[in-house]
């Protein structure tokens, strides 16, 4: 058993203390703000920079600390009350507390200090900030069911826990699929489903999976530039549909080529602009179910060059050919594996396209990837208003070219 006089700087600093007085310094990115106790980083969820907050310890490391607001003793500058009445339990948001127009502002600074940190990346370009609409937005749902005294109930999971928050209002859902809230908290009954995905088009068709009797199924259009996609509520589609012209147009550029290659290319957002302005692109998407809409949206656009892989992409990642003109990648969370990093840099695309949906895992992967290639560009794309969560968008060019 460790004595006192054994434990680490931080839980030192930490040891014995429940409540503390906090001040926040700033946003880090996943929408958390950070403090400070004798030195050692605490991360508060729901917080705002400059708030000064009494504030309860909950989790310790040997490295840092996580606590929970117990009161707000002054609100730092930008903050508010949350427009939602669900905000305070519900997991879906988590940057409400903060006003609309800082909030992109601050996850900006955050994604770009880890990309520095992390990446050890100081040479960064300055960088371009795209946002929309912070309310009414999305165009995907993902809803969760139980079942209380034989009646099902619809919401979404609550903050760090698997119990469900009703909710009959979402301000962040655009309104068809808010009106899907009320319709199957009416209509469900037990047997339901316990996960329920919700997409909508263009026209304000919504589909629903999996099927539910009575509720609307199959696919969605979005018309964006020009082409349409169809895709279904199984299936990944950006989610912000007043972004999407600028993000394809920011990924896409005007660069031309012969070849080009989209990983992870989903029902073939990027994959088929890219065919409009090369001579040959080849899409590498693993889920079965995107990829016959990537294969159906090209044949629909009339675009005949355009071939679709369903694959993983470790396995074919061996396959990419030395020295396209292009590749594109949009990758999970977990963001690129060591493999395809690797082959990147042996392989060596003229141009690799970066967007991310996780600044740390980028930071990661663009430290594996400077010694070959460059930082061009960087813009941020503010996807998910209301959310932690921000978009990294990368272009790299061989460093030697």
């Amino acid at each position: 058993m460790a004595l006192p006089g054994d434990l680490n700087p931080a839980a030192k600093a930490l040891a014995g203390l429940d409540e503390v007085e906090l001040t926040i310094e700033k946003l880090v990115a996943g929408g958390d703000g950070l403090a400070r106790v004798d030195g050692v980083p605490i991360f508060v969820s729901g917080s705002v920079p400059g708030d000064r907050l009494r504030a309860e310890i909950f989790h310790r490391t040997t490295q840092y600390g996580r606590a929970r607001i117990l009161e707000v003793l002054e609100g730092g500058p930008g903050r508010r009350t949350a427009p939602c009445p669900h905000f305070e339990i519900c997991g879906g948001c988590d940057l409400q507390q903060i006003e609309d127009e800082l909030q992109p502002r601050l996850k900006a600074a955050a994604a770009r200090e880890t990309l520095e940190r992390l990446g050890r990346l100081p040479d960064l370009p300055p960088s371009t900030l795209i946002q929309g609409a912070a309310w009414g937005y999305r165009t995907r749902a993902q809803l969760r069911t139980d079942l209380v005294d034989d009646r099902v109930r619809i919401g979404y999971f609550a903050k760090s826990s698997h119990d469900l928050v009703p909710v009959v209002e979402c301000p962040v859902l655009v309104v068809e699929l808010e009106d899907q809230l009320l319709t199957l908290a009416s209509e469900l009954e037990p047997g339901a489903p316990r996960r329920i995905d919700l997409a909508a088009g263009d026209d304000g068709a919504v589909t629903c999976s999996p099927p539910i009797e009575g509720q609307p199924r199959g696919a969605v259009r979005r018309e964006v530039g020009g082409i349409t996609y169809e895709y279904d509520a199984r299936t990944f589609f950006q989610t912000h549909p007043g972004l999407l012209r600028d993000l394809i147009t920011a990924v896409c550029g005007s660069w031309k080529g012969q070849r080009a290659f989209d990983l992870y290319a989903g029902v073939g957002l990027f994959t088929l602009p890219l065919a409009q302005r090369y001579d040959r692109v080849t899409a590498i998407e693993s889920d079965s179910a995107a990829a016959r809409y990537a294969r159906r949206n090209a044949r629909s656009n009339g675009l005949s060059n355009v071939d679709v892989h369903t694959q993983s992409l470790e396995t074919s990642i061996q396959d990419l050919p030395a020295s396209v003109d292009r590749v594109v990648v949009n990758p999970p969370r977990a963001g690129l594996s060591r493999r395809v990093s690797n082959m990147l840099a042996l392989r060596r695309p003229r141009r690799v396209t970066y967007l991310s949906c996780h600044p740390a895992t980028l930071a990661r992967d663009l430290g594996l990837l400077r010694e070959v290639y460059r930082i061009e560009s960087l813009t941020f794309f503010d996807l998910f208003p209301q959310t932690g969560h921000l978009e990294s968008l990368v272009q790299l060019i061989l460093a030697d070219g």
